[in-house]
């Protein structure tokens, strides 16, 4: 079974507009509202792939609630605990002239309510998978996903991380088997410039160092690079569409190179279907369905 845990869910509000001015009443010219956060995104791919996943996390308030109630689909089973205070975020994406987000901070999860995450991710066997993804509330530690990980530790298991800074960095010493840093986070956790290739791949070697089995690094329009943990590189560029959406792009990698390496067992496979997914989301309005993963999977293919 593949766990996917989303400890920040959250509805987003996409809303386009013309163009967009400060400080005056701006008015779309549509709008759309998704469920989401990273995990659930990861679930809401795998589903469409073929795979089913069991999604963890909290939820709050009437949000929470529409949340639950909106992730409707056989393959993906629902199990997250709800709060007694606050709600679950809204977040804001504009697209106007330029893309834009406003993120929400989430809310308030106490002692009791995380120990009852530790009670549910503590009965993942053996051979199972966990994809840890996405920020964390501000109540919440920079070690909460080493947390989890330290009641799995000793068990076969295939665990993903995607975070950023010091979630990312705790969670190495359980050696993940892949993590998915971008070239600006590289640069941030290694307070360096990423000016070339050869910079990302020294320092995706150099998270290898720390734990990471694989690492594979996002690079936006650039396409991605993945250092496997036989220590060989691999690269995919993108197709050059028109991007149409950037949210949940690279969630959809993650769940694109999950299901390409459990379907094959071949890392080049994986990196394939992975990046087929991140396309087929940016070039989609929400997160891409099988039809349009299947379209460009196999433009990918000829070129």
């Amino acid at each position: 079974m593949i766990y996917t845990v989303t400890l920040n869910p959250s509805i987003d509000c996409v809303v386009h507009l013309n163009s967009f001015e400060k400080g005056i009443t701006n008015r779309t010219s549509s709008e759309e509202y998704y469920f989401g956060g990273k995990g659930l995104n990861v679930s809401v791919i795998l589903a469409e792939l073929g795979f089913q996943s069991t999604a963890l996390g909290f939820i709050a308030g009437f949000t929470g609630e529409a949340i639950k109630n909106g992730i409707r689909s056989e393959m993906i089973k629902t199990d997250f605990i709800p709060l007694k205070n606050g709600i679950s975020r809204i977040n804001v994406k504009i697209k106007a002239e330029e893309e834009s987000e406003i993120n929400c901070q989430g809310p308030n999860i106490d002692k009791d309510e995380f120990e009852m995450l530790i009670r549910k991710t503590s009965q993942i066997h053996d051979s199972d998978t966990i994809v840890l993804a996405g920020s964390i509330p501000n109540t919440l530690p920079d070690n909460t996903y080493e947390t989890i990980l330290k009641e799995l530790n000793g068990r076969n298991l295939q665990i993903i991380v995607d975070a950023s800074g010091k979630l990312l960095l705790n969670s190495l010493k359980y050696k993940p088997f892949l993590i998915k840093p971008n070239r600006q986070e590289l640069a941030e956790i290694f307070h360096t410039e990423i000016n070339n290739e050869t910079d990302i791949e020294i320092y995706a070697r150099e998270l290898q160092k720390l734990g990471a089995k694989n690492v594979l690094v996002s690079l936006g329009g650039e396409g991605a690079l993945l250092i496997d943990e036989f220590g060989k590189k691999h690269r995919s560029g993108i197709l050059k569409q028109k991007v149409i959406n950037t949210v949940g792009s690279g969630d959809s990698m993650v769940a694109g190179f999950l299901a390409g390496y459990k379907t094959t067992n071949h890392y080049s496979y994986a990196l394939k279907l992975g990046t087929a997914c991140g396309n087929a989301t940016a070039f989609s309005n929400a997160l891409a369905t099988k039809s349009k993963i299947d379209e460009i999977f196999k433009i990918m293919n000829k070129e």
